[in-house]
């Protein structure tokens, strides 16, 4: 059991909203974190064909068949359950509790947005931070720990990480693809993960990526969104702020875990990734995800964006405060270089400020010219600018 950071968050939520909905991808460790949580509420799964049938036959008799506050795991599969439940949490006499976890977002928002809008607070579980593993199970080997991913299951088990992203990759197409497209061709749809694995870190040419694959660009866009409902990538925006100049519209492709991108780039040992042409990318990958789960452990929207211009400026990781872009530059070098500084300090000058970070592959942490460097195994939760 690992102690993941959103706990409290969590506790507090069900105070406040009678119904908490946990989205993630499938193994992210949210059926074991909120069973422990709520270790007194009921507990059923809808991944279970029987509960499922009683379910979608007679949801109201199944939902009244809770005698106290209860867990609904990948309710997903029954989502007529939503109007159900909007009658319950409407009535004040009924005192119970609802926790709801799902593995598609766009299936769960579309009928929350339906049917439970402002009654449901919804959090997100990503796979582990790397703060979030136990100290003896941490490693100092940037590679593995890139090659490694961060699903819970690969650590508590000690399993062979090729191994584990293979069945996982193979059951995520043969259900959630099956259940969210149409596809006659599921070995299309794979190749279209591929090409995108292999365009981590750069702009989202679906127009590229269609043609490679054989589909159509609107086909590619599709295909996208279901991975993103998945989980499985985000695309980071470009921040549109211009500062008089013309700048980038297109996001950038991400994976929310390096272990299945490198499955999917057909790295299979961290001896193949140090040599790769890619491991630079997949570094910048994994620190923008480490980012983001870190907003999303403190129940926070990650206000997370790029920045560049047609002159070839760029910053890899802009942050809105609200008042200015905190930036970032992510370099996979165990080495610091005062060159790195060069464009953070011209981004810094337009908008008259004065603070950076440089996110780097060695292991100290110290402040270079104005900019905080911080090595990869920082705890992103205890970020300033958060």
């Amino acid at each position: 059991m690992f102690e993941r950071k959103i706990t409290e968050k969590l506790k507090g939520y069900v105070k406040t909203y009678r119904a908490v909905c946990i989205v993630g991808p499938r193994q992210s460790g949210k059926t074991t974190l909120v069973r422990h949580v709520f270790n007194d509420y009921q507990y059923c799964s809808l991944e279970n064909p029987d509960t499922r049938k009683r379910a979608i036959d007679d949801p109201r008799s199944f939902l009244a068949s809770f005698n106290k506050s209860a867990i609904l795991d990948e309710i997903q599969y029954v989502p007529d359950l939503f109007s159900y439940l909007q009658e319950i949490l409407d009535d004040s006499n009924d005192q119970r509790n609802f926790i709801l976890t799902g593995s598609n977002s766009f299936q769960l928002n579309e009928k929350i947005s339906q049917s439970l809008a402002g009654r449901v607070r919804i959090a997100t579980l990503l796979p582990l931070l790397n703060s979030e593993l136990p100290e003896k199970m941490r490693t100092k080997d940037l590679d593995q720990l890139l090659y490694s991913g961060s699903y819970p299951r690969i650590y508590d088990k000690g399993l062979n990480p090729t191994e584990w992203y293979a069945d996982y990759y193979n059951t995520y197409v043969q259900k959630d693809v099956r259940t969210l497209l149409n596809v006659s061709n599921l070995n299309l749809f794979d190749t279209f993960t591929r090409l995108c694995a292999g365009r981590t870190g750069n702009l989202a040419d679906y127009s590229s990526i269609a043609s490679e694959a054989g589909i159509t660009q609107p086909t590619a866009v599709r295909w996208a969104s279901v991975l993103e409902a998945s989980f499985l990538i985000f695309r980071l925006k470009p921040h549109f702020v211009n500062f008089n100049k013309r700048i980038i519209k297109s996001p950038k492709i991400y994976f929310f875990d390096t272990g299945l991108l490198c499955y999917l780039l057909h790295i299979r040992t961290k001896e193949h990734l140090f040599n790769h042409p890619l491991r630079g990318a997949i570094f910048e990958n994994w620190v923008i995800a480490e980012i983001h789960k870190a907003y999303f452990a403190k129940g926070l929207q990650p206000p997370l964006y790029f920045w560049r211009d047609q002159h070839g400026h760029e910053v890899d990781l802009v942050v809105d405060n609200g008042s200015k872009l905190h930036p970032l530059e992510i370099k996979c070098s165990a080495t610091f270089n005062s060159h790195w500084l060069k464009t953070l300090n011209w981004f810094n000058k337009l908008q008259n400020y004065n603070r950076s970070h440089i996110i780097y592959a060695g292991d100290e942490n110290f402040t270079h010219g104005g900019s905080e460097v911080l090595s990869y195994n920082y705890d992103f939760c205890k970020l300033p600018w958060r």
